[in-house]
C-alpha cells in the first residue's frame, strides 16, 4: 500500500530499472541510425523555394535553383503552375521509381500521399509545401555529415523525468497556429491538455495529434545552453482508457533544424514553454555553424 501511494504522489509508473535503461540505449541507437541514413536529416543539402512559372535547376550559377557544385550544371526545369509542380523538362537522366522521367506532375509532401522522389547520381530531391509556398528539398546521399556525427549528446538517464500525465480532452479539438523557423505558420490540431507533476510542481503541455500520431514541441529553461535553443520534440502514445499518458522526457529529441539549416521545423507554442529545466533527453549538437 505504501508503494502505491509513493508512485501516485510522484506520478511515476513502476518499471524495471535495468530493462528501462536497455530500452533507452536501443532508442538512442535507433535514433542515431535514422539520422545517419541516406534519407535522414544529415543528408539534407539544400532547400530551394520555387517561383511561379519555370525554375531551371543544376549547379551552374545561371540556374534559378543552384544545386551543389558536384551536380551537373544543367539538370532540368521545374514548373510551378496554379499550386501544382511539374518536372517539365530534363537534360540529364533524372529517375523516378528507377525510370527516366520528364514532363511529370509531382506529388508534394503535404498531399497525404508519398511525395515524388527524383534521383540523379548522389542527389535526390522532392517537393515540399509550407503554407502557400512550394520548394525543393535536396539530399546528398554522400554528404560528409553522414560520417561526422558519432553520437548525439544526452543527459544522464533520470527516471524522475518519466511521468504519468492526466489528459483532459477538449469538447472539440482546437486549432493552434505555431511559427516555424522559416517564418511561416503551421496549424496543429490540439485534442486536449496534459497535466503532470515534476518535483512536486504542476505543469501543462498541449499535444498535437495527426493521423493517430501524438507529439509535443516544447521549450524549457535549458534551451540555448545545454539544449537546442529552439526547443525539442517528444513523441507520446495516445491516452489509455483512463486518460493517462506517459511522458518520458528521457526521449526528448532535437528537431531537424538542430542538424541542418535546410529543415522547416515548428517552434514551441508559448503555452508549451515550461518554466523549469528539463535535464533529460538530447542535448545540443554543433554540426552546422549557428546550430
Amino acid at each position: 500500500m505504501v508503494l502505491v501511494v509513493l508512485i501516485s504522489c510522484n506520478q511515476q509508473p513502476s518499471i524495471d530499472h535495468n530493462a528501462y535503461l536497455k530500452e533507452l540505449d536501443q532508442w538512442h541507437a535507433d535514433r542515431l541510425s535514422r539520422l545517419k541514413d541516406k534519407n535522414g536529416w544529415l543528408a539534407l543539402a539544400g532547400l530551394f523555394w520555387l517561383k511561379e512559372g519555370s525554375n531551371t535547376f543544376g549547379s551552374d550559377t545561371s540556374n534559378r535553383l543552384v544545386f551543389p557544385k558536384d551536380a551537373p550544371p544543367f539538370i532540368g526545369i521545374l514548373e510551378l503552375k496554379d499550386s501544382t509542380v511539374y518536372l517539365q523538362e530534363t537534360f540529364q537522366p533524372v529517375l523516378i521509381d528507377s525510370v527516366p522521367a520528364s514532363h511529370v506532375k509531382l506529388v508534394h509532401d503535404m498531399s497525404g500521399k508519398q511525395p515524388t522522389r527524383m534521383i540523379l547520381g548522389r542527389y535526390g530531391w522532392n517537393i515540399i509545401k509550407r503554407g502557400d509556398r512550394f520548394g525543393v528539398r535536396l539530399r546528398d546521399f554522400e554528404s560528409p555529415l553522414l560520417d561526422s556525427l558519432k553520437k548525439v549528446p544526452i543527459f544522464e538517464t533520470n527516471e524522475q523525468y518519466r511521468v504519468v500525465a492526466d489528459f483532459k480532452p477538449f469538447d472539440v479539438p482546437e486549432k493552434q497556429l505555431v511559427h516555424t523557423v522559416i517564418g511561416t505558420d503551421a496549424e496543429n490540431t490540439i485534442p486536449g491538455v496534459l497535466t503532470f507533476r515534476l518535483n512536486g510542481k504542476k505543469y501543462k503541455l498541449y499535444p498535437a495529434a495527426y493521423d493517430g500520431e501524438w507529439s509535443i514541441v516544447f521549450g524549457d529553461q535549458t534551451n540555448g545552453e545545454e539544449t537546442y535553443d529552439a526547443g525539442r520534440f517528444l513523441d507520446i502514445i495516445a491516452p489509455d482508457e483512463h486518460n493517462k499518458v506517459i511522458i518520458d522526457f528521457n526521449k526528448a529529441y532535437n528537431p531537424p533544424c538542430a542538424f541542418t539549416p535546410y529543415a522547416t521545423c515548428q517552434l514551441p507554442h508559448r503555452s508549451n514553454i515550461l518554466p523549469v529545466r528539463i535535464e533529460a533527453g538530447e542535448k545540443a549538437v554543433h554540426l552546422v555553424p549557428g546550430h
